[in-house]
């Protein structure tokens, strides 16, 4: 069992070679990044982690919502004492650093590895601290993000942008367009840090917030988990967890720079779903078959 165990491990793991005087602060009633930011109040804190969905599962340090959400008053000042030494430290301890990989059956007939979902289990303690961290990120890129990325919008702002695209498009005679739908197989763990934080600085992320992105990011841990058998622990140094809240808006910053590079060509993005939309006309599809992409510097 132990070897099945591992090899399940070995199977769901992202491989990783990238490597890249605590004092306590005093308790304050807010979240402050490095340069005097505000990220979050002590009160928004707890108004989140009274918010918690008390039926989702525990994450590997076996804390559960439906605990922080009963004792959300008294455990968010200390919270926010331990969040604020994370973000003056730009370090990130590692128990909030660990997932659970718990493998969930996609269909009824298991015959391989592959007809497994890798389900990813993280501290629900670390999720109520990237809401705010998550908050703060948006505000700061939100100028300079691609504004075909749907990511931080409803679905229906997606969907209709592609409608009013094709729509005005078929008005012109002689015209058509074809469509080709992405989905980027486990999208959040092909994130390399060290590309990520030059992303992050074009976007004017302040450098104390890159750093602490990165120590999130590299020396993480995770264990697979099936049934009442756990895996050996395996760290990693790339990806993103998927089960991270931060994740999303990381990949969407990650892949900011990928955009159209013709304008009869629209790229549009939801998060790690993407929707690439060829405008013809008089049968010319050299754009959207061939000069369809430009990738940032980071990628290219």
């Amino acid at each position: 069992m132990c070897f099945q165990r591992n090899k399940s491990k070995r199977s769901f793991r992202s491989l990783a070679t990238i490597k890249d005087t605590h004092p306590l602060l005093h308790q304050t009633d807010c979240l402050v990044a490095l340069g005097g930011n505000t990220i979050s109040s002590t009160v928004d804190l707890t108004s989140g982690v009274q918010r918690l969905n008390t039926r989702k599962a525990t994450g590997p340090d076996s804390v559960s919502p439906s605990l922080l959400k009963h004792c959300a008053n008294q455990l968010s000042p200390v919270f926010t004492d331990i969040f604020n030494t994370s973000l003056e430290t730009c370090h990130v301890t590692a128990c909030f650093k660990t997932s659970a990989i718990v493998p969930v059956p996609k269909k009824t007939k298991i015959t391989g590895l592959n007809d497994y979902r890798p389900v990813a289990l993280t501290s629900v303690v670390m999720k109520s601290f990237e809401r705010p961290m998550s908050s703060y990120l948006k505000d700061i890129t939100d100028p300079l993000l691609d504004p075909l990325q749907f990511a931080n919008r409803s679905v229906d702002d997606a969907v209709n942008m592609a409608l009013h695209f094709i729509l005005q498009h078929l008005d012109s005679p002689g015209s058509y367009a074809r469509i080709l739908f992405v989905d980027f197989s486990s999208a959040f763990n092909t994130i390399v840090p060290a590309l990520l934080r030059d992303k992050l600085f074009q976007l004017n992320v302040p450098d104390s917030m890159c750093s602490w992105i990165m120590d999130f990011l590299t020396d993480r841990q995770q264990f697979v988990r099936l049934g009442m058998h756990v895996s050996d622990l395996q760290r990693i140094s790339t990806g993103s967890s998927q089960g991270c809240v931060l994740s999303p808006l990381l990949f969407s910053l990650y892949t900011n720079g990928c955009t159209s590079g013709h304008q009869s060509v629209k790229l549009l993005k939801f998060a790690d779903d993407t929707t690439l939309i060829g405008l013809i006309s008089d049968g010319e599809e050299s754009a959207y078959g061939v000069r369809w992409i430009i990738w940032c510097h980071g990628a290219a």
